[in-house]
């Protein structure tokens, strides 16, 4: 196979090279019941609850192509985003490892006052680069917030293609970020294009299946649906250039009527990607996965989980996941084991039967047998963390710290989610021995991490 390096990691090829046989270690063996390195669709939603679409829960509208794609495919019920906000869970995707490791554990910002200087570094490998390198053409649509400046563009850890925005979000209609400067690339280089966001994602997802219905392909679809700004297909730009914010008069006043707009023109857009795979027969060779970076605001429904986005209740980061490949994953299945972001990378790289490099071990499982032969994953202990609170989780067991004040010790909740999935009877006190347990696995996994991580440029 020939090594395909992205232009930001040729600085080390050499050095990788002089020890290949030593860098790679396989994954687990392909399960019998996959298919043989499948076509790739995976799409986020942004800020989309468990309850947003409607094979999960019951919002005020319906969501038939997602409905479709779940009752033809698996549904994840216990699965969850690694961050409880966006950076965090995208570099954990793109990686395969926990954020904290991967050096992206808070949000990258638009203001340049901030950290807009951040973004995954060139150490870090993503799914993109070891799928390049096995003979797969990547693309991207839609939003990235992994780094701003074009050093850390999506071209340059390992998509062949991208179109979209690389800021937290930006006005559905003018393409603007919060700060007022124009947001839409196509590839390294600013290019408008006129339309609503959402159509656009979806319109250039469905050209790019097209142009490569003949080659292995893996696209990496991140709708901005539902993040704010709230704003229908039809609602007027809120945002002008070179201005900072939101116009108040131009903000859409009947938010739950956008929301739904906004939820609908996604479940559409991902119907038209299905329908397209589908026409060019490409349906028993692509997988296509569905799930969102974390819960949702208050506008949304995590229901029937407590809490919102940036919390880590499991309303914060337990979220839907669809997995749909007719004739391989039975259709109307249910997996009820946890699992994670870091978990796709793992699954993608066995699909395709890619060995994962040992430069940057991966955090995540492969989820192969689970989706393609019902085997369930063994036990494992699930950690997330966001400012000063923390949670682990062993089985059904959840332990979670929250920090109120820069004063105030943690306060330790557990729970068991099987019989309290509403996280409503701290039986710490009942528990101390495993407290203590959870506590002790916690304070490992922060100490292996901090000697592990990606650093910032700013951070020593």
């Amino acid at each position: 196979m020939t090594i395909k390096k992205t232009p930001r990691k040729r600085a080390v090829i050499a050095v990788l090279m002089t020890a290949v046989m030593t860098q790679f270690v396989p994954l687990k063996n392909v399960s019998a019941g996959s298919p043989d390195r499948p076509n790739i669709v995976v799409i986020m939603a942004d800020d989309m609850g468990y309850g947003d679409i409607s094979c999960f829960g019951s919002p005020p509208y319906k969501t038939p192509h997602l409905d479709k794609l779940a009752a033809e495919g698996m549904k994840f019920t216990d699965f969850h985003s690694n961050g409880s906000v966006c950076s965090p869970t995208r570099a954990a995707l793109l990686t395969g490892r926990y954020q904290q490791r991967a050096g992206i554990d808070g949000v990258i910002n638009a203001d340049p006052k901030v950290n807009r200087h951040h973004g995954l570094q060139m150490s870090e490998i993503t799914f993109a680069e070891e799928l390049s390198q096995a003979g797969y053409i990547t693309a991207m649509f839609g939003k990235w917030h992994l780094g701003y400046e074009v050093q850390y563009n999506p071209t340059k850890s390992g998509f062949d293609e991208f179109r979209g925005y690389v800021s937290g979000n930006i006005c559905y209609q003018s393409h603007l970020d919060r700060m007022g400067i124009e947001d839409w690339w196509h590839n390294d280089k600013l290019s408008p294009e006129e339309g609503y966001c959402t159509h656009l994602i979806t319109n250039n997802t469905v050209e790019f299946i097209k142009q490569n219905k003949d080659k292995p392909f893996c696209v990496y679809v991140a709708h901005e649906c539902v993040h704010s700004p709230f704003q229908g297909p039809n609602d007027p730009p809120v945002r002008v250039a070179g201005k900072v914010g939101d116009i108040q008069s131009a903000k859409v006043k009947d938010v739950a009527r956008a929301y739904k707009e906004m939820m609908i023109e996604m479940d559409n857009g991902v119907g038209e990607i299905v329908s397209t795979v589908r026409e060019l027969g490409l349906d028993k060779n692509t997988l296509v996965l569905f799930f969102s970076d974390n819960g949702a605001m208050k506008l949304g429904s995590n229901a029937p989980w407590k809490g919102f986005k940036g919390s880590l209740w499991e309303g914060g980061h337990r979220v839907p996941m669809i997995a749909w490949h007719p004739d391989h994953i039975p259709a109307g299945t249910t997996s009820g084991t946890p699992a994670m972001t870091i978990d796709i990378m793992p699954t993608l790289l066995d699909l395709a039967q890619v060995s994962a490099s040992t430069e940057r071990p991966l955090d995540g499982v492969s989820l192969v047998p689970e989706m393609y032969e019902q085997k369930t994953l063994p036990p494992r202990t699930l950690y997330w963390s966001f400012r000063k609170n923390w949670a682990v989780r062993e089985g059904d067991w959840k332990l979670f710290a929250e920090t109120k004040g820069k004063r105030q010790l943690a306060d330790f909740q557990l729970f068991n989610l099987q019989d309290d999935p509403a996280e409503e009877m701290n039986l710490a006190t009942k528990f101390p021995k495993r407290v203590q347990k959870m506590m002790e696995a916690h304070r490992e996994w922060v100490t292996e991490i901090g000697q592990t991580s990606t650093r910032q440029p700013d951070v020593p």
